[in-house]
């Protein structure tokens, strides 16, 4: 059965609006995803660890007959291949991929938790996914992303990104 799926991807390294690019081409390239939607890009404090370069944020919605443990193997496939290196928690990143939400399913297991547990607490998600889909209702906290986005009490910056060109 095929499942609407919100991912975030962020970048804070190097060409940070070509690593999405690349990031959201290859899961479009995917034959068991379809990409249905892409939020603009949004430029973002770091969150976590201040003192680093700021993010290049956005968020796609795909149509997926993967499971949920499938399609986290090939993000993490897909961050290795695009040219992310491997640091600590929060440190700055060429390309992460995060499946924010997969359908209505409230899922948990040892290295997947969905819809991913900091959502209403991170701006950077909220704006692209407020912009894409406002009435998406988060599955356990039961409020729209309008609602989480007027609610959250995330102060950071998160302004459109101009392209440079």
């Amino acid at each position: 059965m095929k499942e609407n799926v919100f991912l975030g991807l962020g970048s804070n390294v190097g060409n940070r609006a070509a690593y999405l690019k690349k990031s959201a081409d290859a899961i479009a390239g995917h034959k068991g995803i379809k990409l249905i939607k892409i939020s603009s890009i949004y430029e973002t404090e770091p969150w976590g660890i201040r003192d680093q370069e700021s993010f290049l944020n956005n968020v796609l919605k795909i149509e997926t007959d993967l499971t949920p443990s499938e399609l986290l193997k090939f993000l993490k496939a897909t961050e290795q291949s695009v040219g992310r290196t491997k640091r600590g928690k929060w440190l700055e990143r060429e390309i992460d991929i995060d499946i924010l939400f997969f359908g209505d399913l409230v899922y948990q297991s040892e290295n997947l938790t969905v819809p991913h547990k900091e959502i209403q607490n991170r701006k950077f998600v909220l704006v692209p996914m407020n912009e894409i889909a406002p009435e998406f209702m988060h599955p356990v906290m039961m409020k729209t992303m309008k609602k989480m986005l007027t609610d959250t009490r995330d102060k950071s910056k998160v302004k459109p990104y101009k392209q440079r060109k």
